[in-house]
Order: structure tokens, then sequence, then C-alpha cells
């Protein structure tokens, strides 16, 4: 196995101001933000697989990962905008928002449905920070996205590998869809708004937090970063783990319909004032 990337791999010193995006700086706070959070999400699925080892191995080494992801787009944030702490705004984050560490059981209704949620969680974010790779000109930024994508779509791997080895009952093929589709639904829960909430509003609070409202302003600074390669790609990783044939004509289908109803709710939401 190959060593893994670490910060001092990042060519900093590559860094230009002049092509930084204010939309995409936005969007990568909050990113860092949920990155960053890691921690909370490995003690919740070592709970729900307490007497897994082997699960829990690999379930330690994506929160590591993970956590280096956060602090490699928390560092080029802090260079973007020498104004922005993220200590601060995580601290604002941690605060505000809380995932069940305490549960034993999946709240996915079995284990094997945790590991469609995961599988489904890590295709979002490897094709998100592929299409910031793509989107962005920043050297840095796209340098960090670049090595994120890389290791999300490993971890996708990762976890359908384990889910496949469970050895326990598997879900139906309709349940995995459900579960699927139910995870996709979750995009816009308080995690994601409440994280660009603390990370691009005044920490004295002067800013009431909406979830609505905030939610909608980081679906706008995510959703105009895809194109339709990186929606093709994220409907066939979902449908995979689904059950589906990835590259079948269901999924081409759900592929330009997901395609259409993005790039609908893009143009809507561009011109919204959030």
């Amino acid at each position: 196995m190959s060593r893994h990337w670490t910060l001092d791999d990042i060519k900093w010193a590559d860094f230009d101001a002049s092509k930084v995006d204010q939309d995409i700086l936005r969007a990568v706070k909050a990113a860092a933000m949920v990155e960053y959070n890691a921690p909370d999400y490995v003690t919740y699925l070592c709970n729900v697989f307490s007497d897994r080892p082997d699960v829990k191995e690999t379930v330690h080494r994506w929160g590591e990962e993970e956590v280096q992801h956060g602090a490699a787009l928390a560092r080029w944030a802090e260079l973007a905008d020498p104004d922005f702490s993220f200590e601060a705004a995580f601290k604002r984050f941690r605060d505000s928002y809380k995932i069940p560490t305490d549960a034993i059981q999946s709240v996915r209704g079995s284990r094997a449905g945790e590991l469609v949620a995961r599988c489904v969680v890590e295709s979002g974010t490897s094709s998100y920070y592929t299409a910031i790779k793509d989107a962005t000109d920043e050297p840095v930024l796209k340098q960090i996205a670049a090595n994120i994508a890389a290791d999300e779509f490993r971890h996708y791997k990762l976890f359908y590998d384990q889910f496949n080895s469970l050895g326990e009952a598997q879900p139906s093929i309709l349940s995995r869809a459900r579960i699927a589709i139910g995870r996709v639904s979750e995009a816009d829960d308080d995690e994601l708004a409440c994280a660009y909430y603390s990370a691009n509003t005044p920490a004295d609070g002067s800013v009431p937090y909406d979830r609505a409202r905030f939610a909608k302003a980081y679906e706008k600074r995510a959703l105009g970063l895809y194109r339709k390669q990186h929606v093709d790609r994220l409907v066939s990783m979902v449908g995979k783990a689904a059950g589906l044939k990835p590259h079948g004509v269901i999924m081409r289908i759900v592929g330009s319909a997901v395609w259409a109803f993005w790039s609908m709710r893009s143009k809507r939401l561009a011109s919204a004032a959030v």
C-alpha cells in the first residue's frame, strides 16, 4: 500500500490569492467543518459495529483521513481569507450540531443498511471534490480537492467491500434503494446548514440561524460546481450501492433526470439572495 498523502505534500507556496472564487471559498469553509467532525461518526460507527474489529479498523482509518481532509481545507481557507479562524468557526459548529454518539444500533435499521448509507455519502463526497477540482483555478485547492476526491472514492470501496463481506442478511434491492434515497435526501439537513452558517456568518451571532436559509445558501454554492460528468459518476456509484447496474439503462435515465433537476435548481438558486 502506498504512503498516504499528508499536509506537507501540498504545495502551499503555489497559493494564488487572485484565483480564489468567493463562492467556492464559502463552500470549502463549510466542508472543512463537516470533514473535521469525523471523530463523532467514528464513535457512532464503532458502537454499531462493536463486535466487528475488521469494520472498526476500516472506520478508524477512514476517520483519520477525514480529519486530515478537514485540516487541509481549513488551512487553505485561512490562506484564502486571513480573517477566517477555523478553530473559532469549528467551535461554533460543535456547539450547535451533534450526532447521537451514544447510539448502539444503526439509525438505518441494520448494519448492512448503515454500510449502504456510508457508500452513498462517499459517492457524494467523491463527486463533490472532483467538481471542486474541476471548477477552481486556484492551484493549491485544485491539488487538495484531487487528493480528497481520490480518498473518498477509495473510502467508497472500503465500505462497499465491508458490506459484501459482512456475513449478515443483506437488505433487498428495494430496501437498499430506499436507504440510498433517504441518505441522499438528508443533504439538506442541519449538518451542512449549520456548518455553512458557522463558517460564513459573524461570530457575534448578529445573524440568526435559519436552517432552511443556510441549507439553501450552501446548496447554491455546491450545485453550481457540478457538471454532467460529476452527476453521472455520483448516480452510478449510488446505484451500485443500491444493488443496481451502475451503467445500466435505469441509471442512465436516473442520471439524466438528476442532471436536469439539478441544472434547473442551480439556475433558480443562482438568482436567490442567499
